[in-house]
């Protein structure tokens, strides 16, 4: 039988990795609402929180780094 050759490139199928670390979270009633009601139009809960947690990361390393 033949090879058929579909693509001459060696790159992946599929859309790239984003989330390379993953954590459930548990939230205080209500919480996952208030998130709803500040979402921009298509805007993902998952990215604001994302964006959230990444900009205390950065305030905490910073206010770390001044100590």
């Amino acid at each position: 039988m033949t090879e058929l050759l579909i693509s001459n490139t060696s790159r992946p199928v599929g859309r790239r990795q984003i989330n390379h670390e993953q954590m459930p979270a548990r939230f205080p009633k209500g919480t996952l609402a208030r998130i709803d009601g500040v979402l921009k139009p298509k805007e993902k809960r998952s990215d604001l929180i994302r964006d959230a947690v990444e900009r205390e990361l950065e305030r905490r390393e910073a206010e770390t780094s001044k100590d």
